[in-house]
Protein backbone atom coordinates (compact mmCIF):
# COMPACT_ATOMS: atom_id res chain seq x y z
CA UNK A 1 0.00 0.00 0.00
CA UNK A 2 1.61 3.60 -1.05
CA UNK A 3 0.53 6.58 0.98
CA UNK A 4 -1.88 8.14 -1.18
CA UNK A 5 -4.47 4.68 -1.71
CA UNK A 6 -3.41 5.04 2.63
CA UNK A 7 -4.47 8.66 2.80
CA UNK A 8 -7.81 7.90 0.76
CA UNK A 9 -8.51 5.12 2.93
CA UNK A 10 -8.36 7.60 5.73
CA UNK A 11 -10.05 10.47 4.18
CA UNK A 12 -13.19 8.01 3.57
CA UNK A 13 -13.33 7.31 7.59
CA UNK A 14 -13.70 4.32 9.98
CA UNK A 15 -15.96 1.62 8.62
CA UNK A 16 -16.95 -1.89 9.61
CA UNK A 17 -13.81 -2.76 7.63
CA UNK A 18 -11.44 0.06 9.21
CA UNK A 19 -10.31 0.88 12.50
CA UNK A 20 -8.14 4.43 13.56
CA UNK A 21 -6.15 3.53 16.66
CA UNK A 22 -3.78 7.04 17.77
CA UNK A 23 -1.71 3.90 19.19
CA UNK A 24 -0.92 0.81 21.49
CA UNK A 25 -0.54 0.18 25.06
CA UNK A 26 -0.89 -2.76 27.44
CA UNK A 27 -3.84 -2.22 28.87
CA UNK A 28 -5.72 -2.03 25.39
CA UNK A 29 -5.19 -5.48 25.05
CA UNK A 30 -9.38 -6.46 25.70
CA UNK A 31 -10.01 -3.75 22.88
CA UNK A 32 -7.98 -4.77 20.30
CA UNK A 33 -8.34 -8.63 20.90
CA UNK A 34 -12.48 -7.85 20.66
CA UNK A 35 -11.49 -6.04 17.10
CA UNK A 36 -9.04 -8.69 15.65
CA UNK A 37 -11.80 -11.56 16.35
CA UNK A 38 -14.98 -9.34 15.07
CA UNK A 39 -13.04 -8.78 11.82
CA UNK A 40 -12.28 -12.14 11.46
CA UNK A 41 -15.66 -13.42 12.03
CA UNK A 42 -16.86 -10.88 9.77
CA UNK A 43 -15.34 -9.83 6.30
CA UNK A 44 -12.03 -9.26 7.85
CA UNK A 45 -10.78 -5.82 8.03
CA UNK A 46 -7.82 -3.14 8.26
CA UNK A 47 -6.37 -1.36 12.06
CA UNK A 48 -4.76 2.01 11.24
CA UNK A 49 -2.09 2.82 14.48
CA UNK A 50 -0.73 6.45 14.42
CA UNK A 51 -4.51 7.33 12.90
CA UNK A 52 -6.56 9.73 15.43
CA UNK A 53 -10.08 7.68 15.68
CA UNK A 54 -12.07 10.66 16.71
CA UNK A 55 -10.31 12.81 14.00
CA UNK A 56 -8.29 11.39 11.79
CA UNK A 57 -5.50 13.33 12.13
CA UNK A 58 -2.15 11.58 11.38
CA UNK A 59 0.10 11.62 14.51
CA UNK A 60 2.30 8.48 13.63
CA UNK A 61 3.97 6.33 15.65
CA UNK A 62 8.17 6.26 16.00
CA UNK A 63 10.87 3.17 15.65
CA UNK A 64 10.12 2.29 18.73
CA UNK A 65 6.16 2.44 18.79
CA UNK A 66 5.76 0.69 15.67
CA UNK A 67 8.38 -2.29 17.34
CA UNK A 68 6.11 -2.22 19.94
CA UNK A 69 2.69 -2.54 18.09
CA UNK A 70 3.65 -5.34 16.30
CA UNK A 71 5.01 -7.45 19.08
CA UNK A 72 1.83 -6.84 20.82
CA UNK A 73 0.12 -8.01 18.07
CA UNK A 74 1.67 -11.10 17.36
CA UNK A 75 1.56 -12.16 21.22
CA UNK A 76 -2.24 -11.42 21.12
CA UNK A 77 -3.46 -13.00 17.93
CA UNK A 78 -1.25 -16.01 19.13
CA UNK A 79 -2.05 -16.66 22.67
CA UNK A 80 -5.57 -14.09 23.49
CA UNK A 81 -7.52 -15.45 20.47
CA UNK A 82 -8.72 -18.85 19.53
CA UNK A 83 -8.31 -20.18 17.60
CA UNK A 84 -5.18 -18.01 16.74
CA UNK A 85 -5.32 -15.91 14.21
CA UNK A 86 -2.91 -14.37 11.38
CA UNK A 87 -2.26 -10.68 11.08
CA UNK A 88 -0.16 -8.76 8.78
CA UNK A 89 1.64 -5.46 9.43
CA UNK A 90 3.55 -3.06 6.89
CA UNK A 91 4.85 0.42 8.11
CA UNK A 92 3.32 3.51 5.35
CA UNK A 93 4.96 6.75 5.63
CA UNK A 94 3.36 9.85 5.09
CA UNK A 95 4.42 13.22 5.63
CA UNK A 96 7.62 11.83 7.39
CA UNK A 97 4.90 10.26 9.62
CA UNK A 98 4.66 6.08 10.31
CA UNK A 99 1.56 4.79 10.41
CA UNK A 100 1.33 0.94 10.64
CA UNK A 101 -0.89 -0.86 8.56
CA UNK A 102 -2.95 -3.69 10.30
CA UNK A 103 -4.70 -6.30 7.50
CA UNK A 104 -7.08 -8.77 9.61
CA UNK A 105 -8.17 -11.44 7.36
CA UNK A 106 -11.86 -13.08 7.33
CA UNK A 107 -10.70 -16.19 8.85
CA UNK A 108 -10.50 -19.28 7.51
CA UNK A 109 -11.27 -21.59 11.57
CA UNK A 110 -14.17 -19.05 11.98
CA UNK A 111 -15.73 -18.74 14.57
CA UNK A 112 -13.01 -17.14 17.16
CA UNK A 113 -13.28 -15.92 20.75
CA UNK A 114 -10.97 -14.21 22.98
CA UNK A 115 -9.25 -15.47 25.83
CA UNK A 116 -12.28 -14.77 27.69
CA UNK A 117 -14.92 -16.97 25.50
CA UNK A 118 -16.34 -13.88 23.99
CA UNK A 119 -17.34 -14.07 20.58
CA UNK A 120 -17.74 -10.84 18.54
CA UNK A 121 -18.89 -10.03 14.55
CA UNK A 122 -18.55 -6.51 13.14
CA UNK A 123 -21.57 -4.36 12.90
CA UNK A 124 -20.82 -1.62 10.64
CA UNK A 125 -18.05 0.76 12.67
CA UNK A 126 -18.23 -1.25 15.91
CA UNK A 127 -18.26 -4.52 17.49
CA UNK A 128 -20.69 -6.66 19.00
CA UNK A 129 -21.13 -9.73 21.36
CA UNK A 130 -22.73 -12.32 19.05
CA UNK A 131 -26.14 -13.69 20.67
CA UNK A 132 -26.21 -17.89 20.77
CA UNK A 133 -28.50 -17.86 18.05
CA UNK A 134 -25.91 -15.96 15.49
CA UNK A 135 -23.10 -18.30 16.92
CA UNK A 136 -24.53 -21.33 15.77
CA UNK A 137 -25.11 -19.71 12.59
CA UNK A 138 -21.21 -18.67 12.67
CA UNK A 139 -20.67 -22.70 13.92
CA UNK A 140 -22.72 -23.55 10.70
CA UNK A 141 -20.87 -21.42 7.94
CA UNK A 142 -17.31 -22.73 8.96
CA UNK A 143 -19.09 -26.39 8.35
CA UNK A 144 -18.64 -26.89 11.89
CA UNK A 145 -22.26 -27.42 12.84
CA UNK A 146 -25.50 -27.75 10.73
CA UNK A 147 -29.22 -27.22 11.85
CA UNK A 148 -30.97 -29.79 9.97
CA UNK A 149 -29.12 -32.71 12.01
CA UNK A 150 -30.18 -31.28 15.71
CA UNK A 151 -32.55 -33.74 16.94
CA UNK A 152 -36.10 -32.04 18.19
CA UNK A 153 -36.81 -32.73 21.52
CA UNK A 154 -40.51 -33.31 21.41
CA UNK A 155 -40.52 -35.96 18.87
CA UNK A 156 -39.80 -39.46 18.06
CA UNK A 157 -39.52 -42.03 15.25
CA UNK A 158 -42.81 -42.55 15.33
CA UNK A 159 -43.61 -38.64 14.27
CA UNK A 160 -42.81 -39.74 10.52
CA UNK A 161 -45.55 -40.63 7.89
CA UNK A 162 -44.69 -44.26 7.52
CA UNK A 163 -46.09 -44.61 3.99
CA UNK A 164 -44.27 -41.79 2.45
CA UNK A 165 -40.81 -42.94 3.67
CA UNK A 166 -41.61 -46.08 2.79
CA UNK A 167 -42.22 -44.95 -0.81
CA UNK A 168 -39.20 -42.59 -0.70
CA UNK A 169 -36.60 -45.44 0.71
CA UNK A 170 -38.04 -48.47 -1.85
CA UNK A 171 -37.48 -45.94 -4.37
CA UNK A 172 -34.49 -44.54 -3.80
CA UNK A 173 -32.31 -47.80 -2.52
CA UNK A 174 -34.55 -50.17 -4.63
CA UNK A 175 -35.29 -52.38 -1.71
CA UNK A 176 -38.04 -53.44 0.72
CA UNK A 177 -38.53 -51.05 4.23
CA UNK A 178 -38.97 -53.28 6.64
CA UNK A 179 -40.71 -52.00 10.43
CA UNK A 180 -37.84 -53.29 12.51
CA UNK A 181 -35.03 -51.66 10.35
CA UNK A 182 -37.23 -48.23 10.54
CA UNK A 183 -35.09 -46.51 13.53
CA UNK A 184 -31.71 -47.94 12.55
CA UNK A 185 -32.32 -46.73 8.81
CA UNK A 186 -33.53 -43.05 9.98
CA UNK A 187 -30.26 -43.18 11.92
CA UNK A 188 -28.41 -44.17 9.21
CA UNK A 189 -29.39 -41.60 7.02
CA UNK A 190 -29.31 -38.54 9.73
CA UNK A 191 -33.04 -38.28 9.34
CA UNK A 192 -33.35 -38.96 13.32
CA UNK A 193 -30.90 -39.38 16.48
CA UNK A 194 -30.78 -40.82 19.64
CA UNK A 195 -34.92 -42.13 18.75
CA UNK A 196 -35.82 -38.74 17.81
CA UNK A 197 -36.59 -36.67 14.65
CA UNK A 198 -33.53 -34.59 13.14
CA UNK A 199 -34.72 -31.10 11.94
CA UNK A 200 -33.90 -33.11 8.27
CA UNK A 201 -36.24 -35.67 8.79
CA UNK A 202 -39.00 -33.72 10.39
CA UNK A 203 -39.24 -31.25 6.95
CA UNK A 204 -39.14 -34.36 5.10
CA UNK A 205 -41.01 -36.87 6.28
CA UNK A 206 -42.79 -35.53 9.34
CA UNK A 207 -46.78 -36.34 9.59
CA UNK A 208 -47.38 -33.07 11.98
CA UNK A 209 -44.32 -30.91 10.78
CA UNK A 210 -46.12 -27.52 11.59
CA UNK A 211 -46.65 -28.81 15.50
CA UNK A 212 -43.08 -30.18 15.85
CA UNK A 213 -41.53 -26.84 13.77
CA UNK A 214 -44.16 -24.32 14.19
CA UNK A 215 -41.89 -21.25 12.75
CA UNK A 216 -41.33 -23.16 9.66
CA UNK A 217 -43.75 -22.43 7.35
CA UNK A 218 -44.30 -20.26 4.11
CA UNK A 219 -46.34 -16.90 4.69
CA UNK A 220 -48.30 -15.93 1.55
CA UNK A 221 -49.98 -12.89 0.69
CA UNK A 222 -51.70 -11.39 -2.80
CA UNK A 223 -51.81 -8.04 -2.35
CA UNK A 224 -54.10 -6.00 -4.81
CA UNK A 225 -51.69 -3.24 -5.79
CA UNK A 226 -47.77 -2.92 -5.64
CA UNK A 227 -47.59 -1.47 -2.25
CA UNK A 228 -47.08 -3.26 1.03
CA UNK A 229 -50.12 -2.77 3.09
CA UNK A 230 -50.71 -4.98 6.15
CA UNK A 231 -54.57 -4.95 6.21
CA UNK A 232 -55.45 -4.47 2.15
CA UNK A 233 -54.91 -7.67 0.18
CA UNK A 234 -57.33 -10.48 -2.03
CA UNK A 235 -55.93 -13.32 0.06
CA UNK A 236 -53.41 -14.53 2.28
CA UNK A 237 -52.53 -17.86 3.72
CA UNK A 238 -49.87 -19.63 6.31
CA UNK A 239 -48.58 -22.62 4.35
CA UNK A 240 -47.69 -25.45 6.69
CA UNK A 241 -46.70 -29.06 6.58
CA UNK A 242 -43.63 -30.93 5.27
CA UNK A 243 -41.39 -29.46 2.56
CA UNK A 244 -43.84 -31.62 -0.02
CA UNK A 245 -46.90 -30.24 0.75
CA UNK A 246 -45.20 -26.67 1.51
CA UNK A 247 -43.86 -27.18 -1.99
CA UNK A 248 -47.20 -28.32 -3.56
CA UNK A 249 -49.31 -25.67 -1.66
CA UNK A 250 -46.77 -22.83 -2.49
CA UNK A 251 -47.13 -23.48 -5.94
CA UNK A 252 -51.18 -23.35 -5.97
CA UNK A 253 -51.20 -20.06 -4.20
CA UNK A 254 -48.86 -18.62 -7.03
CA UNK A 255 -50.72 -20.44 -9.75
CA UNK A 256 -54.16 -18.87 -8.77
CA UNK A 257 -52.82 -15.16 -8.84
CA UNK A 258 -51.15 -15.75 -12.07
CA UNK A 259 -52.92 -14.31 -15.75
CA UNK A 260 -53.20 -16.71 -18.70
CA UNK A 261 -52.25 -15.52 -21.87
CA UNK A 262 -54.54 -16.22 -24.82
CA UNK A 263 -52.53 -15.09 -27.45
CA UNK A 264 -53.53 -17.39 -30.83
CA UNK A 265 -54.90 -20.08 -29.09
CA UNK A 266 -58.74 -20.48 -29.33
CA UNK A 267 -61.57 -18.78 -26.93
CA UNK A 268 -61.58 -22.12 -25.38
CA UNK A 269 -58.00 -23.09 -24.19
CA UNK A 270 -56.94 -22.63 -20.95
CA UNK A 271 -54.04 -20.12 -22.49
CA UNK A 272 -50.44 -20.06 -21.09
CA UNK A 273 -49.23 -18.67 -18.17
CA UNK A 274 -47.65 -14.85 -18.02
CA UNK A 275 -44.44 -16.59 -16.32
CA UNK A 276 -43.51 -20.47 -16.95
CA UNK A 277 -44.14 -22.54 -14.13
CA UNK A 278 -40.18 -23.87 -14.22
CA UNK A 279 -39.06 -20.74 -12.76
CA UNK A 280 -41.20 -20.81 -9.80
CA UNK A 281 -40.79 -24.55 -9.16
CA UNK A 282 -36.72 -23.86 -9.16
CA UNK A 283 -37.15 -20.69 -6.55
CA UNK A 284 -39.36 -22.39 -4.55
CA UNK A 285 -37.41 -25.41 -4.10
CA UNK A 286 -34.46 -23.30 -3.69
CA UNK A 287 -36.20 -21.61 -1.14
CA UNK A 288 -37.42 -24.59 1.15
CA UNK A 289 -34.18 -26.75 0.72
CA UNK A 290 -31.11 -23.74 1.43
CA UNK A 291 -32.88 -20.92 4.02
CA UNK A 292 -31.57 -20.90 7.26
CA UNK A 293 -32.85 -23.21 9.34
CA UNK A 294 -31.24 -21.45 12.73
CA UNK A 295 -33.26 -18.39 11.40
CA UNK A 296 -36.55 -19.16 13.43
CA UNK A 297 -38.81 -17.36 10.83
CA UNK A 298 -41.16 -18.09 7.75
CA UNK A 299 -40.29 -17.68 4.10
CA UNK A 300 -42.27 -14.60 2.41
CA UNK A 301 -44.13 -15.09 -0.76
CA UNK A 302 -45.97 -11.76 -1.70
CA UNK A 303 -47.68 -11.70 -5.10
CA UNK A 304 -48.29 -7.82 -6.25
CA UNK A 305 -49.74 -6.86 -9.32
CA UNK A 306 -46.67 -5.90 -11.51
CA UNK A 307 -43.96 -8.46 -9.22
CA UNK A 308 -43.59 -11.49 -7.43
CA UNK A 309 -41.55 -11.42 -4.26
CA UNK A 310 -39.79 -15.10 -2.55
CA UNK A 311 -37.83 -14.18 0.68
CA UNK A 312 -35.93 -16.70 2.57
CA UNK A 313 -34.31 -16.50 5.76
CA UNK A 314 -30.49 -16.82 5.58
CA UNK A 315 -27.96 -15.23 3.04
CA UNK A 316 -26.05 -17.50 0.51
CA UNK A 317 -24.02 -20.08 1.84
CA UNK A 318 -20.30 -20.13 1.73
CA UNK A 319 -19.80 -16.52 0.50
CA UNK A 320 -21.93 -17.06 -2.91
CA UNK A 321 -22.65 -13.88 -4.40
CA UNK A 322 -25.75 -13.32 -6.79
CA UNK A 323 -23.60 -13.01 -9.58
CA UNK A 324 -22.19 -16.46 -8.82
CA UNK A 325 -25.54 -18.15 -8.77
CA UNK A 326 -26.42 -15.62 -12.51
CA UNK A 327 -23.72 -18.25 -13.45
CA UNK A 328 -24.80 -21.72 -11.93
CA UNK A 329 -22.11 -21.51 -9.76
CA UNK A 330 -22.44 -23.88 -7.00
CA UNK A 331 -21.22 -24.36 -3.44
CA UNK A 332 -21.36 -26.84 -0.68
CA UNK A 333 -24.76 -26.17 0.95
CA UNK A 334 -25.62 -25.24 4.64
CA UNK A 335 -28.25 -28.27 4.03
CA UNK A 336 -26.25 -31.46 3.53
CA UNK A 337 -29.10 -33.92 4.13
CA UNK A 338 -31.85 -31.81 2.74
CA UNK A 339 -29.93 -31.50 -0.70
CA UNK A 340 -28.62 -35.01 -0.45
CA UNK A 341 -32.50 -36.15 -0.52
CA UNK A 342 -34.77 -33.82 -1.67
CA UNK A 343 -34.13 -34.59 -5.31
CA UNK A 344 -36.20 -37.80 -4.56
CA UNK A 345 -39.35 -35.69 -3.19
CA UNK A 346 -39.36 -32.48 -5.08
CA UNK A 347 -37.54 -30.96 -8.83
CA UNK A 348 -34.47 -29.92 -7.65
CA UNK A 349 -31.49 -29.31 -9.20
CA UNK A 350 -29.33 -26.94 -7.19
CA UNK A 351 -28.84 -23.54 -6.27
CA UNK A 352 -26.93 -22.73 -8.58
CA UNK A 353 -28.48 -24.63 -11.76
CA UNK A 354 -31.86 -23.98 -10.90
CA UNK A 355 -31.57 -20.50 -10.78
CA UNK A 356 -29.65 -20.61 -14.33
CA UNK A 357 -32.71 -22.48 -15.31
CA UNK A 358 -34.89 -20.43 -14.61
CA UNK A 359 -33.33 -16.87 -16.02
CA UNK A 360 -33.37 -19.20 -19.26
CA UNK A 361 -36.42 -19.60 -19.27
CA UNK A 362 -37.48 -16.20 -18.14
CA UNK A 363 -34.90 -13.21 -17.94
CA UNK A 364 -36.65 -10.74 -15.90
CA UNK A 365 -35.78 -11.60 -12.07
CA UNK A 366 -33.38 -9.83 -9.26
CA UNK A 367 -31.80 -11.12 -6.10
CA UNK A 368 -30.82 -9.67 -3.67
CA UNK A 369 -28.51 -11.06 -1.32
CA UNK A 370 -28.68 -8.99 2.06
CA UNK A 371 -25.68 -10.10 4.27
CA UNK A 372 -26.76 -7.57 7.50
CA UNK A 373 -30.51 -8.57 7.72
CA UNK A 374 -29.47 -12.19 6.71
CA UNK A 375 -32.06 -12.85 3.90
CA UNK A 376 -32.02 -13.68 0.10
CA UNK A 377 -34.96 -12.47 -1.63
CA UNK A 378 -36.13 -13.36 -5.43
CA UNK A 379 -38.26 -11.11 -7.40
CA UNK A 380 -39.95 -11.69 -10.50
CA UNK A 381 -41.28 -9.12 -12.35
CA UNK A 382 -44.78 -9.62 -14.05
CA UNK A 383 -44.91 -8.83 -17.67
CA UNK A 384 -46.85 -5.08 -18.73
CA UNK A 385 -50.35 -6.35 -20.33
CA UNK A 386 -50.13 -6.22 -23.66
CA UNK A 387 -54.00 -6.28 -25.47
CA UNK A 388 -53.68 -8.63 -29.28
Amino acid sequence: MNASELLDIINAGETSRVQFKKELQSKQAGDIVAEMVAMSNSEGGTILFGVEDKTGDIGGLDFKEVEATNNYLFNWATNNIKPCVTVFTETVNIEKKNVLVVTVPRGIDRPYCDNKMVYWVKSAANKRRVSPEELKRLFQSAGKLYAEREHIADSSISDIDLNLFREFYENRYGEKLYDDELSRLMINLKLAKDDKLTLAGALMFSRNCEILLPDFFVASIWFWDNDFIADNYRSSLNITGNLAQQYQKSMDFILGALKRVQGSKSFSSTGTLEIPRIVFEEILVNALVHRDYFIHDSIKLFVFENRIEIKSPGKLPNNLTVEDIRHGIQRRSKNIVLTSFISDILPYRGVGSGILKSLRAYPMIDFENNTQAEYFKVTIYRPKETRQ
